[in-house]
């Protein structure tokens, strides 16, 4: 076994500190409370066609900035063997520019804090969500806006120095989003260096991070992706067992830290899974055309939206915003809109005394490499119900009929409001009661938590729903 590296072992007492006297616990409320107050914001939908400095190609009805920077708004064609429906069209977010989502991280008495921001985003359900230190396009640190730089950039593009903990490119929503990446970093700073930090900035440790994850709509789903890409290193039976008696946990706490620390129990390993994910991505094609999207079938592209016919799935509108304390105060964008809520889930059952999880494999037309390692129920936009879908999804009755006593997580989480118009999915991690089969099942995996630890250091993976939710689960 692989001894755990030092900052491996910080970002594990970050996890298991769940207060803080430098930002304490019971009064981040009071101070998102006064961010929402302090900060003006106006969000108005408009239509696309009255939309500040965005087009429509008169050709293909394709919506770009005028600049060619930001993102634009594309058709595909999708040819797939995979799955019930084999050939479809649809309107997509094309974005081909690598951005940044990072934490400054800073220990504070011994314990890693990250430095989180109180941010407005057009699309937020709660108007502020803490979001990571730096959030930020290519196009916005290069200022294509006109505006200023953003906070921070210069911790993380190597003007000021840094202890690099996380560097990552990981995929952003494979539905909506063609080919898009981050790259999700957590830099470091001495505990003797000053980081000057505004009214909307406070340094949490990761355990406030996830307690604040039991809440709607609070954490958003930039700092969630970050979050789960740190791993906490690996440790044997005897370590697990000090680390119990340290911090004593509540049942199901000690069952997560058990599946995310214990590398020696899986009940297959990660060769494996390598191996099935590999096969996978043989046996399964996809074939990702660009079109006009005038040619997009069943869907309407109009002057006010875009929208499918049967109104399923999601919607293009337009939106106006205007933001005090943003590098640009006002702008206008397209968003996409959801028909409805969304389920993304977890079933989880104790295998060889370790706590594992069901992993989907997963095709989105967006994905880099084909399939990606999905949560074992998401339904993002359709309607997972019974009869009114086009598909079934597996596994979707064992989440919703679950008993009140087997859900060990269950909030409403946002999508990310740079992009997405007031989205939020329901978000679960559900206990299998004991007749529950193992399996094999077809696309299916059972997994550790740990085991998906490792496979985030690899790029494209894990998809981002499944790391928003990896990185929901409390370790209390």
């Amino acid at each position: 076994m692989v001894k755990p590296k030092l900052h491996q072992i910080d970002f594990l007492k970050s996890a298991l500190t769940d207060d803080s006297p430098i930002s304490p616990s019971d009064s981040i409320d009071a101070w998102l409370s006064d961010r929402r107050s302090s900060v003006k914001a106006f969000v108005e939908k408009i239509p696309l066609r009255s939309l500040r400095r965005w087009q429509s190609d008169p050709k293909t009805g394709n919506l770009a900035h005028e600049t060619g920077g930001f993102f634009s708004i594309v058709g595909i064609h999708v040819s797939t063997n995979y799955g019930a429906i084999n050939e479809w069209s649809q309107p997509i977010i094309n974005q081909p520019e690598v951005g940044y989502l990072g934490f400054i991280a800073k220990e504070f008495g011994g314990i890693l804090h990250l430095l989180v921001q109180a941010k407005i985003e057009p699309g937020n359900v709660n108007i502020v969500q803490l979001s990571p230190t730096l959030q930020a396009t290519k196009s916005n640190y290069n200022q294509i806006h006109g505006g200023n730089k953003p906070r921070y950039i210069e911790y993380f593009n190597g003007t000021i120095p840094t202890k690099i903990l996380v560097d990552q490119l990981q995929s952003e929503q494979g539905a909506r989003f063609l080919k898009k990446r981050n790259r999700n970093i957590v830099v470091q700073v001495s505990s003797h260096e000053e980081v000057p930090i505004t009214d909307d900035f406070r340094w949490l440790t990761i355990g406030q991070l996830k307690k604040l994850l039991t809440k709607d709509g609070v954490v958003n789903m930039d700092s969630r992706t970050v979050l789960a890409c740190i791993g906490y290193g690996d440790y044997n039976d005897e370590s697990i067992r000090l680390i119990h008696r340290l911090a004593p946990r509540s049942t199901n706490g000690k069952l997560v830290i058990e599946s995310a620390l214990n590398n020696e129990r899986g009940e297959v390993d990660l060769s494996f899974i390598l191996s099935w994910i590999s096969g996978l991505k043989s046996k399964y094609e996809l074939e990702i055309t660009k079109i006009p999207l005038y040619d997009v079938r069943d869907w309407i592209v109009g002057d006010d939206t875009i929208q499918r016919k049967d109104c399923k799935y999601f919607n293009v509108i337009g939106v106006s915003t205007q933001i005090a304390n943003r590098e640009v105060i006002s702008w206008d964008q397209p968003m996409i809109e959801p028909a409805q809520e969304g389920l993304v889930a977890f079933l989880v059952k104790p295998v060889n005394l370790v706590l594992h999880f069901l992993v989907q494999a997963k095709l989105e037309p967006g994905n880099l490499d084909i399939l990606e390692l999905a949560p074992t129920v998401q339904c993002l936009t359709g309607n997972y119900r019974t009869g009114h879908s086009e598909y079934s999804v597996p596994f979707v009755n064992e989440v919703l009929n679950s008993k009140k006593q087997l859900i060990m997580f269950d909030s409403k989480q946002s999508e990310e409001g740079g992009r997405f118009f007031r989205e939020m999915n329901r978000s679960m991690i559900v206990l299998v009661d004991d007749n529950f089969e193992i399996g094999p099942y077809d696309n299916f995996c059972w997994m550790t938590l740990n085991q998906m630890y490792h496979l985030v250091e690899f790029n494209n993976y894990l998809n981002i729903s499944a790391r928003s939710l990896i990185a929901c689960i409390p370790f209390n």
